[in-house]
């Protein structure tokens, strides 16, 4: 199997568009270019197989480049998220024993305090080339990238994703969403997250352009859509409404064929309104142990099964682990994508890999046809008399609520039911409810027990940089 994914592409297809930045254009010729300077440059500083290389970088086209020279090189990439404070990064860096930290113009003001030698993207440009033989073939099981999981539920741990991890995702992801000739995938996710990396790779290996944006602004993603023929975008439901929001009632262009919708379950009042509109949004469920997707909607069920996160892509198998008769259960993943485990962890790695199964921490359920509906985080769960609320069932119909924008629901210790729900409001701009309001609001849709015992109005929620909901975060607000 070849690896080099953006050499063979060149060579296939040198003079399609592989990437458009801002003003910046790179056919998969110019760009495989770029990146074989960068991999000689990298060289000169004895970056080898098997080195660390962290990346500390705002979406660019020079995090794309840099992507594939690291692994031209036989290194392996382990991209940062750029919103941590420095002793947590620093942290990270220590973890993976990182030979060297590139970073860009943004980060260099916090980067000289790091123990690990540094390199300014800027600095890089003017590195001697060493003229060699560069690329050290791997083996389908050696690792291409270090990804930090999100952090979500604690402390975020190194996963190890191989070159057949990410070609065995991308294969999964192919043979759903099918291909045309006049693709373009938006990428307005980091790429330091596995569903930005995902693209990077799959652009190479697909032979479509990325169009990729230093960060997400709903106004700039909607003309893009319009300008640039996007047919693939991937978000997560907090960056869809605000796209709704800033788009108003202008419809989406044909062009899109597909709005790839992750980070969690999706509030159905914010589905339903993607269908009066015509928009094709596609769920997915995924995490960074399976190199991003692991189930998702096909695009002829994007209506018809509406709340689903669709049936386990062709490469991956699915299975409820469910102790009662509710059919809801734990999310267990095996196949070609799962990750062999966390880097120089073997206690979190047996922790998470049992008997071929990745547990994923994740609730779920199957549907008599197949289909995975994610309820919740197992962590999130809150039990209340005996009773189990989901925090994304009250969040859903809280959201329906006209003056709501955001809300996050977790539990607090109740000394009568043990735990109880309670909710943290973001309100729409301009907009007005009291507690008293959404309890109303509540008691015509939910049961009594899954009435938020309080209502917390706030001006914001603490989200990662993918833009999924911390609920440790929101724990630390409600204690």
């Amino acid at each position: 199997m070849f690896f080099d994914w953006l050499q063979r592409r060149a060579a296939l297809t040198p003079k399609r568009l592989a990437l458009s930045v801002g003003a910046e254009r790179f056919t998969f010729a110019e760009l495989d270019q770029r990146v074989e300077r960068h991999a000689q440059q990298l060289a000169t500083l004895d970056i080898g197989a098997g080195d660390r290389v962290a990346l500390l970088l705002r979406n660019s086209a020079a995090f794309v480049a840099l992507i594939h020279a690291i692994s031209r090189l036989g290194a392996i990439s382990v991209p940062l998220n750029t919103r941590l404070a420095p002793p947590e990064l620093q942290t990270q860096l220590a973890q993976v024993e990182a030979k060297i930290l590139i970073h860009d113009e943004a980060h260099a003001s916090s980067a000289h305090i790091f123990a690990v030698p540094l390199l300014n993207t800027n600095s890089l440009s003017s590195q001697p080339p060493r003229a060699k033989p560069l690329f050290t073939p791997p083996s389908p099981a050696s690792p291409h990238s270090l990804l930090f999981t999100s952090g979500t539920t604690g402390r975020a741990k190194a996963t190890m994703l191989t070159y057949e991890n990410h070609w065995w995702s991308a294969m999964g992801s192919l043979l759903n969403l099918g291909l045309r000739a006049e693709d373009g995938w938006l990428a307005c996710l980091p790429l330091f997250h596995v569903g930005g990396l995902a693209i990077v790779l799959r652009s190479a290996i697909y032979g479509i352009p990325i169009i990729l944006h230093d960060g997400f602004e709903p106004a700039a993603v909607n003309t893009a859509i319009d300008e640039e023929k996007v047919s693939i975008i991937s978000v997560v439901s907090v960056m869809l409404q605000r796209m709704l929001a800033e788009r108003g009632a202008r419809p989406y262009p044909p062009t899109l064929r597909c709005v790839l919708l992750g980070g969690g379950p999706a509030p159905q009042p914010l589905l339903e309104e993607c269908a009066r509109r015509g928009l094709p949004v596609t769920q997915t469920y995924g995490l960074t142990e399976a190199a991003s997707q692991v189930a998702t909607l096909a695009p002829e069920d994007a209506l018809r099964k509406l709340g689903s996160a669709g049936k386990p892509l062709f490469p991956t198998e699915l299975m409820i682990n469910a102790p009662d008769t509710t059919g809801v259960g734990e999310i267990l993943v095996r196949g070609p994508t799962v990750s062999p485990g966390y880097w120089r962890d073997p206690e979190a790695t047996a922790q998470t890999l049992r008997e071929g199964w990745l547990h994923t921490g994740d609730l779920g359920y199957l549907n008599e046809e197949g289909y995975l509906y994610v309820v919740d985080r197992r962590d999130d769960l809150i039990i209340s008399g005996g009773e189990n609320i989901y925090p994304s069932e009250v969040e859903a119909v809280l959201l329906a609520h006209p003056a709501v924008a955001e809300v996050g629901v977790m539990g607090i210790d109740d000394a009568q039911w043990g735990q109880a729900p309670i909710a943290f409001i973001k309100l729409r701009e301009g907009e007005a409810a009291s507690a008293d309001a959404l309890r109303a609001f509540c008691q015509d849709r939910l049961a009594k027990y899954k009435i938020p015992k309080r209502f917390e109005f706030v001006a914001r929620l603490p989200r990662n940089a993918a833009g999924k909901l911390l609920r440790r975060e929101l724990k630390k607000i409600g204690s």
